[in-house]
């Protein structure tokens, strides 16, 4: 397996109620983007990840906004949206087919250029081949963009060839197999990934990230504040503890998106979540003195979800303790808020006294080496043997399911593949207690992946035809 696929990110820009919350709706399948008929409904980022025939891009949805405009409210749009093509590989600019080419799609297509990025023209509303024929889109080429695209994001129309060249463009790299489609992992030693420790420090505004990373670094390196998002941009520091290099990456607060609406810092969550992809192991840290338990269960789910190690700090403790707190009842209400993360470990620090920071680069240095692990398949055989044995998988209507093989597929998070009959019939409730057992028997305190598959002969004939098909009138979802 190679280090975690680097999506590029294609940023939708244009005026306002042209469609491009529509647009992204339409290119991730699903309604992420609150769209309204009027002017300027978009003023926060949405931000997904997309694989689009068979290749991994990142797609992020900007407000509407007009390049001359003295409004205050259309200046931070304007603020977010170059952040937005700043940060992207690609960037889209979506116009209104049916009002054709207006002074401000001119306005923020001479701003775009400045970018220096691929740039391609997408104008939307394009609902019918008749339509196309009958609406003034020669014009749009006096933009200079090159192929103009004419589009339907309500209807789907037109997304297929759009998307085509903006992924090459983009350079966009494969996804990666699920684990049903992978060989068994070899267990040579030397294949195993090497580097620096990549931690990536993320939470809520103002619980001390950056003071921890000072506290790190015995200097400040890192600019501090009392006030909530004082950092915008996700920051990468090499330093070595006890022999070993760590790569840590100090990222933006992370708010709700209510919170962060209409502010500039709000373009810094989706970096922050770039950083998660990029890191093996993340730092969330969590303020001792407040409850905030919403937010920091979303950035715990996100993290779980994404499949990286995880290290929960809570910080500010020393404060805590002279409020009364105890270890022993902080991690007893962690335990019933948080249990889908019960497997990370939780430290307990205060980044500006500097009392328990090295540990946490302590465990960091476990946990990879959890992460990035070989089992040897004989262990993991003869620990799934034995806990049928003990416990045999339950009956489902009179036939009883049978465990025949493991072996680890992936690493990163470590990947495990269980050939059984009637996968379909072992319980939810079942395969937790195989996790469980797995990592008792191996000490993991990561995150991992079961996948039961039926037990069959491969099929190498060449590629699924699905995986060959090419629908041109909407999304390719891999």
């Amino acid at each position: 397996m190679s280090d975690p696929v680097r999506r590029p990110l294609v940023a939708l820009v244009g005026r306002p109620n042209v469609g491009k919350s529509t647009l992204f709706n339409r290119i991730v399948g699903r309604n992420m983007a609150i769209v309204e008929d009027v002017p300027g409904v978009t003023r926060d980022r949405h931000y997904a990840e997309v694989d689009w025939d068979g290749l991994a891009l990142s797609v992020v949805d900007t407000g509407g906004f007009e390049p001359k405009s003295t409004d205050r409210l259309m200046q931070l749009v304007k603020q977010q949206a170059q952040l937005a093509v700043d940060e992207a590989s690609v960037v889209v600019l979506v116009a209104d087919g049916r009002e054709g080419m207006t002074n401000v799609d001119q306005a923020v297509a001479d701003l775009l250029r400045r970018a220096g990025k691929p740039l391609f023209l997408a104008v939307n509303k394009v609902d019918t081949h008749d339509l196309a024929g009958e609406l003034p889109l020669a014009e749009f080429h006096r933009l200079g963009f090159g192929q103009v695209f004419p589009v339907s994001a309500a209807h789907g129309r037109g997304i297929g060839d759009l998307l085509d060249a903006v992924a090459q463009a983009a350079g966009a790299p494969p996804v990666p197999q699920p684990p049903e489609e992978e060989e068994e992992l070899p267990e040579e030693p030397g294949t195993a990934p090497s580097g620096p420790v990549r931690l990536a420090v993320i939470g809520r505004p103002n619980v001390g990230k950056s003071t921890f990373v000072n506290a790190l670094l015995g200097e400040e390196r890192l600019v501090t504040s009392d006030v909530p998002g004082t950092t915008r941009d996700s920051i990468d520091t090499a330093l070595e503890h006890k022999g070993r290099p760590f790569l840590v990456t100090d990222t933006a607060g992370i708010r709700r998106k209510r919170s962060i609406a209409l502010k500039v810092e709000a373009y810094s969550v989706v970096r922050a979540m770039r950083s998660v992809d990029g890191a093996e192991v993340v730092a969330c840290l969590l303020d001792a003195t407040e409850a905030g338990a919403e937010q920091d269960a979303r950035l715990l789910g996100l993290v779980a979800e994404k499949g990286k190690a995880l290290v929960i700090v809570v910080n500010k403790w020393d404060i805590a303790t002279q409020e009364g707190a105890t270890q022993d009842w902080y991690r007893e209400q962690l335990r019933k808020r948080l249990p889908f993360v019960a497997w990370a470990p939780l430290l307990f620090m205060s980044a500006k006294s500097g009392q328990g920071v090295g540990k946490v680069l302590d465990t960091a240095a476990r946990l990879v080496e959890q992460v990035r692990a070989r089992f040897p398949t004989h262990a993991l055989n003869e620990l799934l043997e034995h806990v049928q044995v003990k416990h045999p998988v339950p009956m489902v209507r009179g036939h009883r399911p049978k465990m025949y093989y493991v072996a680890q597929v992936s690493y990163a998070p470590p990947t495990f593949v269980i050939q059984c009959s009637r996968p379909e019939a072992v319980s939810d409730h079942y395969k937790r207690f195989i996790e469980n057992r797995f990592r008792e028997a191996f000490g993991l305190e990561v995150p991992m992946r079961l996948v039961f598959r039926e037990r069959r002969r491969r099929q190498r004939s060449g590629p699924h035809p699905a995986a060959k098909a090419k629908r041109r009138g909407g999304r390719r979802q891999a």
